[in-house]
């Protein structure tokens, strides 16, 4: 089987297999042993286990993925992120979408501090949801600012994200974390912005809270609570970030520094339990063999595909685009944000990162740069329809008024701030790549 057709087999047999609702990392490992024995043959095999082995088993890089997960899981099990909501509710009462608001605030810190959107749209899900629809919040609005807003633990490190990205290009995990940081903190304050001004023109939309409950506390006891639940969370974000960026850690060390600091904030804030203990180091076990499981079938596609000609033969479509080299890299662009709907961001990377890298640095582009416009962009994997998988977080949580159709409406507007972000970030690069210069040179 020549390029030409083992490229449309393989993406097509993979497709066939999503939509047949098989797991990813096993449509991926077994579009690979069909296409092996249609295309290069089953010599191919020994490379794919060599490869598994020096990409996976023995990547020192990886090893931060545990441990970020773990850090996530004893920051949620510390219960700082409900009373931390709970004060910024309370000080933003008297504003127009002052709840909405919130949830952007306490999910930018969210993500900072966990990297795992499914916790993050979860928490913010159970805590927000029904409070926002109790103060006659438009359900479009609530369910969408909770879906976007949560979506930003894969973009703002650390991310669990940004690390795999790192392990799979030229570009290291520190200077990739301070490249993503602002673009991050950008789309962040694009939906705080967003918020204020659709709750502003339409008050119906998200009214201010009735006093009541705000009136049972003055304004220094809130700013004393808001400091108790924010000043924690933040310790640990400079801890893992200030290490790394210092030059005092690696991220793998970084990591583990993050994991210890939020043990202690259970220690503080947590129920202490042994069994709290044990299911968060489980439901991390679980999440990192997930992604692990992902990595090692891309990993055999990705060699199938490379050994039987296609990845020559994507570069060569890519790179015959129309438009020059802004055309290559819209399409390569393109390309991620159709791939988003059908796929994970972990496959995604996986599979796109060998075609499109060396086309990039074949043009001269910065692959920093590229790398990050690609993490803005797979946003957007999560939120677009039919595989959006923050529409299935939250309509797992959301009440039976909620229909699923009302949550593909809600991420309309998100999604175009997202491709609205990223023309700024296109049109001023300085945003990406400003940071990381000025700390890593």
């Amino acid at each position: 089987m020549g390029p030409e057709l083992l490229t449309l087999f393989m993406f097509a047999a993979l497709l066939i297999g999503l939509f047949m609702g098989h797991p990813l990392p096993f449509v991926l490992g077994g579009v690979a042993v069909m296409a092996a024995y249609l295309g290069p043959g089953p010599a191919v095999f020994g490379t794919i286990v060599s490869n598994v082995y020096g990409r996976v088993m023995d990547n020192y890089v990886l090893v931060a993925i545990p441990l970020f997960v773990l850090m996530a899981g004893f920051l949620s099990e510390s219960g700082v992120t409900q009373k931390m909501f709970q004060v910024m509710r309370l000080i933003l009462s008297r504003v127009r979408g002052g709840v909405a608001l919130t949830v952007v605030i306490v999910s930018v810190l969210l993500a900072a501090t966990t990297g795992i959107v499914g916790a993050s749209i979860a928490v913010m899900g159970l805590i927000a949801l029904a409070p926002m629809l109790k103060f006659g919040y438009d359900k479009s609005l609530s369910s969408g600012v909770i879906m976007a807003s949560g979506s930003l633990g894969i973009l703002i490190p650390p991310s669990i994200m940004l690390v795999l990205m790192a392990s799979y290009s030229p570009v290291s995990v520190g200077a990739l974390f301070a490249g993503a940081l602002i673009p991050g903190l950008l789309l962040g304050a694009l939906y705080a912005t967003y918020v204020l001004t659709i709750c502003w023109f339409k008050p119906e939309m998200g009214p201010p809270v009735e006093a009541e409950e705000r009136a049972l506390y003055t304004t220094p006891q809130l700013l004393g609570m808001l400091a108790m639940y924010v000043v924690p969370p933040m310790a640990l974000i400079l801890g893992v970030l200030g290490s790394l960026f210092t030059g005092f850690a690696t991220a793998t060390e970084a990591s583990a520094i993050g994991a210890a600091l939020a043990f202690i904030l259970f220690l503080i804030f947590g129920d202490r339990s042994l069994r709290t203990c044990f299911n968060t180091f489980f439901d991390a076990g679980k999440t990192t063999a997930m992604v692990l499981f992902v990595i090692v079938g891309a990993t055999a596609f990705t060699g199938v595909f490379s050994r039987g000609g296609g990845m020559e033969f994507a570069q060569q479509v890519m790179l015959g685009a129309p438009g020059g080299e802004i055309g290559v890299l819209l399409v390569m662009l393109l390309v991620v944000f159709l791939l988003g709907m059908f796929l994970d961001w972990t496959g995604i990377v996986l599979l796109s990162f060998p075609i499109t890298l060396p086309v990039v640095q074949m043009m001269g582009y910065d692959v920093l740069w590229f790398v990050v416009m690609n993490a803005v962009i797979l946003q957007t994997s999560f939120l677009t329809p039919p595989f959006g998988y923050a529409l299935f977080y939250l309509k797992g949580i959301a009440p039976p008024e909620i229909q699923t159709l009302d949550l593909y409406k809600a991420v309309i507007p998100f999604c175009l701030i997202i491709v609205f972000t990223c023309v700024l970030l296109a049109l001023f690069p300085g945003l990406i790549l400003g940071l990381p210069t000025a700390l890593l040179g």
